[in-house]
């Protein structure tokens, strides 16, 4: 199969929303045996350019759409799968509570009549599954599987539906890096295969890893195209915001000051044992390890979201009762949760409303709120933290995802809490909302809040924090200390972290 054949061609695409031009006259293709990644800042029309591809908005759309150099008018999603179009979410798209083999033949299952062929169902899922060395039970419900595994699942599904063309989109966000490297060598069988292929991630160095070529977007306009094999990430990044980068992790820490939070031995069976650390004002204290490693249950428990068997919490010197989440908030912490959709925001609602989530019993009277304090509250944080949004009744769903995470930290702000807990902050968020949220986050230690960040990006733990401290399977390994990080290179601390992540204690 010729890998110069063109699978997909995107012709003068524009795409409008009331009061949004999204897309405007964009040209975008991809070729059979090719990797071609879509980049740009959140909000700069990827996801419109795909969902416009994948029949996501009818023909409501201005522009030519070419599938293997025939013209088409794509009307619905079942149009661009019968097509061979086929895409895979992030948030895996499948019935959770189906076995594997079900959900591979979902809505065609094979027999005659009421009568369902389940041994053709589970031999053939099992020799996809096979042929691309994936081991899964495909007797075992999806929900059951973890999260790489359903995503190897949905990508397995994809070939057995005769697709051409696969988009992944942010594939990597919440894998481990094992499970990157092997998604990374299923893309390449792919690529071996003639599948054309649209990878869409912020992690530019991904890129490099498994692209051929890149195309940028920027403010819903086509901004360039590079082979990837002639272009830097620094390069990539200025085409994305128009301008050169400073270093990313470059804020200015002040002085520290009092124990804002202290955790002493705090245990929960299963999940985490005898984890004690502490938080300064002033102070961001980095919490790093691999997924499963009881991090984010940890600090989960810290705001009541979970319950744990014994230890204990202090704010500001004295212990605290903290039973549910309320408890939490009254003590002044705030958590920006790993996934921000599910748990940290209301996605029907507008951002005024989420702005004010945490605040409305403080902004009430005898059950009423006061809609004057609520407009107020809302306009002044999207303007002191830059929420790119065309109103305040806007849905917070139609957000980008740097606008999302914005709305979680404005909520936290408005309610004054002073421990704020940022749980994998940059997730999904392009490399400027990433320096604005870094820069909200040096706002929030020059004026003496504490601050935790726990991420799986290393770079972005040891770049931001004051001090690290690191999981693994449950148990603190040890700490990385300010005078580590101020004075030793970062390809020591580096292994240091990891180290202590794969479960060997500091010395």
């Amino acid at each position: 199969m010729s890998e110069s054949r063109e699978v997909v061609r995107l012709e003068k695409i524009s795409k409008s929303f009331p009061g949004v031009k999204a897309l405007t006259d964009v040209d975008f293709s991809v070729n059979a045996g090719s990797v071609h990644a879509l980049i740009g800042e959140n909000g700069a029309g990827k996801s419109t350019l795909i969902k416009t591809l994948m029949g996501t908005y009818g023909n409501k759309y201005e522009g030519r759409i070419f599938v293997e150099g025939q013209e088409v008018k794509m009307q619905n999603p079942i149009m661009a799968k019968e097509l061979g179009l086929l895409a895979i979410y992030q948030d895996v798209q499948m019935a959770p509570h189906l076995t594997v083999g079900e959900n591979f033949f979902l809505g065609r299952l094979p027999g005659s009549g009421l009568a369902v062929n389940w041994k053709k169902v589970y031999e053939d899922a099992a020799k996809t599954l096979g042929d691309l060395g994936i081991e899964v039970d495909v007797r075992k419900r999806l929900k059951d599987l973890t999260v790489a595994q359903q995503e190897m699942v949905s990508i397995a599904k994809a070939i057995s539906e005769d697709a051409k063309l696969i988009i992944f989109d942010e594939p990597t966000a919440q894998l481990t890096e094992k499970d990157t490297a092997m998604l990374f060598d299923m893309i390449r069988q792919l690529k071996a295969r003639g599948l054309a292929i649209i990878y869409i991630s912020h992690r530019l160095e991904e890129l490099f890893e498994v692209c051929d070529e890149v195309t940028v977007l920027k403010d819903g306009q086509y901004a360039g195209h590079k082979m990837i094999a002639d272009t830097t990430v620094d390069e990539l990044v200025a085409m994305m915001v128009g301008r050169e980068m400073t270093d990313m992790y470059d804020i200015q820490h002040g002085k520290t000051g009092d124990v804002a939070l202290e955790v002493r031995n705090l245990t929960k069976q299963g999940q985490f044992e005898d984890i004690s650390f502490s938080v300064r004002t002033g102070e961001i204290l980095g919490i790093f390890g691999l997924v499963g490693s009881g991090r984010t249950e940890t600090v989960r428990t810290i705001f009541g979201a979970e319950p744990f068997d014994s230890g204990s919490v202090l704010v500001d010197g004295k212990e605290v009762t903290i039973k549910d989440p309320s408890d939490a908030i009254a003590c002044g912490i705030g958590l920006l949760p790993e996934d921000r959709r599910a748990q940290g925001l209301c996605l029907h609602m507008s951002v005024k409303n989420n702005i004010n989530l945490a605040s409305y019993r403080d902004i009430s009277k005898a059950g009423k709120v006061n809609a004057a304090i609520e407009k107020q509250n809302a306009e002044r944080f999207k303007e002191s933290i830059a929420i790119k949004t065309p109103s305040l009744e806007q849905l917070v769903r139609n957000l980008s995802g740097g606008n999302q995470q914005k709305v979680v930290i404005a909520k936290w702000l408005c309610k004054q809490s002073h421990i704020l807990i940022f749980d994998e902050p940059t997730v999904g968020v392009d490399v400027n909302a990433k320096k604005e949220i870094y820069k909200l986050i040096e706002q929030l230690i020059a004026q003496g809040d504490a601050v935790i960040i726990i991420s799986s990006y290393l770079p972005e733990v040891l770049g931001l924090a004051n001090r690290v401290v690191v999981f693994s399977e449950g148990k603190l390994m040890g700490e990385i200390s300010e005078d580590e990080l101020k004075n030793k290179p970062s390809d020591e601390l580096e292994k240091k972290a990891l180290m202590m992540a794969s479960g060997f204690k500091s010395e």
